[in-house]
């Protein structure tokens, strides 16, 4: 007998992955967490060494619940547990060619927009992100395909083989460690990957990368990266290698300043975005890009919002520079045609346009910021219906202050989470933003109200957290 989490849908494997994606890092940090509340005790065995692993959903369930057993594991300080785990699979990380990024907010776009560009340009492309919206295999992307099941089963089991239960991964490290191990399988041109949290200790830092993003610098998982935005910048400049150059659109100051003497300390040239890289607005999704030698102009970007022109410099600056050093060479015709198709779910999509929908998945105050900018600047409507859903770890009074005030309309609903904040604590904190505010705690019913509520001239906008946007999808997948 075993006890593992119970999920609506386990084989999307959305059931303990907000705990498990907060449980990888592995800082310096007391906090404990409280498992998914709802559990269910099944009557099979997880996988042992050796063991066959016939590929059907049912195989595939059984290896999405050892790895969400890793939970019990918690938190663990340093990177000895994946370097030791990568070390019996032959140490696969040591000849990847390797992006890696940094930062509170934009890291899978930035992700994505460097998959695209790099597919476009004739380049086998490895992704590595976190967390998935709805299925398992949203974390591990080949030429910006989602992996199958059968390769997340052949990797799943190399990596399983070679578990030393004396020193037993949490779930991030072993993910972790099946992406680099699929990678190399591959044999992929670039391989990128996006932190889990913070940098320093996150255990994709075991990777020696051609060049490091950090995209921005902000306040969020504060209980674990520090209270002070020194201390986050440090944890996030704890992925600088020496002599590997990094790209950086981060803008505080005392941000920059760590970053800066990082990079003087390691011998690592330091360009930023405002300075040696530079993007301008063209209109609604165009904008040009002026780099270190690159001139483009006119380039279509689908992603919606203001603030992924940082993440476009960011993800542009890193590719020039790796074409200063000699290690690609895209035409302006592959650069164009990748930033015009990259896709990243969760991030101002529509979800539906009759009535619109819109889900985003803000889930601090920067994020909520860069959102009230695109409602504001972006989007016509006549009213505004939110429906919000928010992790009680935030901070639920300035993210309410910075978005309440806009909506016509809020609901207020619980997402699936035991971190999930309570629609009751929070209609208190926003009844002193808004006037019109309805609580409805089951999600489903949540939006069906909102839209109910909305004519096709209004906006329904769907935020406040990246698992309650996965919670949504869920739904309108489950119905499809």
């Amino acid at each position: 007998m075993r006890i593992i989490p119970a999920s609506p849908c386990l084989h999307g494997g959305r059931g303990l992955r907000e705990f498990l994606d907060t449980s990888q890092c592995n800082l310096k940090s007391q906090t404990s967490f409280v498992p998914f509340v709802s559990f269910v005790v099944r009557n099979h065995s997880f996988f042992a060494k050796g063991e066959s692993l016939p590929v059907g959903s049912e195989t595939y369930d059984r290896s999405l619940s050892y790895l969400y057993d890793l939970q019990k594991y918690g938190i663990k300080f340093g990177l000895s547990s994946t370097s030791n785990l990568l070390a019996r699979l032959g140490n696969p990380h040591q000849n990847l060619r390797a992006i890696h990024i940094a930062g509170t907010n934009g890291k899978g776009s930035t992700a994505a927009m460097l998959s695209a560009i790099l597919v476009r340009a004739g380049m086998q492309v490895g992704l590595y992100t976190s967390p998935h919206l709805v299925r398992f295999n949203e974390r591990f992307r080949l030429n910006e395909q989602e992996v199958d099941d059968r390769l997340i089963m052949d990797v799943f089991r190399r990596v399983r083989e070679v578990v030393d239960e004396r020193e037993p991964p949490t779930f991030f490290e072993m993910t972790t460690a099946m992406a680099l191990s699929l990678f190399a399988e591959k044999k992929v041109d670039w391989s990128i990957l996006e932190v889990g949290m913070g940098g320093r200790l996150d255990a994709t830092n075991v990777i020696q990368p051609k060049i490091t993003i950090i995209n921005n610098v902000a306040f969020d998982h504060q209980e674990f990266l520090g209270f002070t935005l020194g201390r986050i910048a440090r944890e996030k400049a704890g992925i600088i290698k020496r002599g590997v150059p990094v790209i950086t659109a981060a803008k505080q100051p005392v941000a920059l300043a760590v970053i800066k003497e990082r990079c003087f300390s390691l011998d690592a040239p330091c360009y930023r975005v405002g300075q040696q890289i530079k993007v301008r607005s063209q209109g609604k999704c165009h904008f040009s890009y002026r780099g270190l030698r690159w001139r483009l102009e006119h380039l279509h970007l689908p992603l919606a919002g203001r603030h992924q022109l940082l993440n476009a410099a960011t993800a542009l600056g890193g590719l020039e520079v790796l074409e200063q050093m000699g290690h690609l060479h895209p035409t302006a015709a592959q650069v164009e045609e990748g930033l015009r198709k990259t896709r990243w779910p969760g991030r101002l999509e529509w979800f539906s346009r009759e009535p619109p929908v819109l889900l985003d998945g803000a889930h601090n105050n920067a994020g909520i910021i860069a959102l009230r900018k695109a409602l504001q600047e972006e989007y016509t409507y006549k009213r505004l219906i939110i429906v919000l859903g928010i992790m009680a770890d935030k901070d639920l009074r300035g993210m309410l202050h910075k978005l309440a005030p806009l909506a016509d309309h809020i609901i207020l609903t619980r997402p699936k989470y035991e971190r999930a904040a309570e629609p009751e604590s929070l209609r208190e904190m926003a009844g002193k933003f808004a006037d019109r505010i309805e609580l409805i705690r089951p999600v489903p019913q949540a939006l069906r109200r909102a839209m109910t509520l909305a004519t096709p001239e209004d906006l329904v906008v769907v935020t406040g957290s990246l698992y309650f946007v996965g919670e949504v999808k869920e739904i309108k997948e489950e119905q499809a």
